[in-house]
């Protein structure tokens, strides 16, 4: 099982980045699957999730809610974030993780395969 995560970099406050969570090993549309971030010094949190469960698609930060959105590519087997209105407190690694039994949870520990992380710094 492999995600790999990418799209992330140095944009100026306001701009935009849509990061990508590619998989192999697995497919995607059997498990939740869900972005987190985790900004310096700071803990691991969730951002958005898509359950396979019920389908939803859930936001669990107040501040991204309006600016962020994430979807889901099935025939890519590949999921995104599009980020927009970009702050600098979203300044963080982010990360991909799945969960097999489909249901969205905002907390780390039942997230069972996770990505590298892909790094946005936002600059003010």
């Amino acid at each position: 099982v492999q995600l790999v995560e990418s799209g992330g970099g140095l944009v100026q406050a306001g701009g935009s980045l849509r990061l990508t969570c590619a998989a192999s090993g697995l497919t995607l549309d059997h498990y939740a699957v869900a972005w987190f971030r985790q900004g310096p010094g700071k803990e691991r949190k969730a951002v958005s999730c898509i359950s396979s469960a019920d389908g939803k698609i859930y936001y669990y930060e107040d501040p991204v809610k309006g600016r962020f959105t994430m979807s889901k590519d099935n025939a890519k087997n590949t999921v995104y974030l599009q980020m927009n209105g970009l702050k600098p407190e979203d300044t963080a690694t982010y990360y991909c993780a799945v969960e097999e039994v489909g249901y969205c949870v905002g907390t780390v520990w039942p997230y069972d395969h996770w990505g590298q992380g892909t790094q946005v710094t936002v600059s003010s």
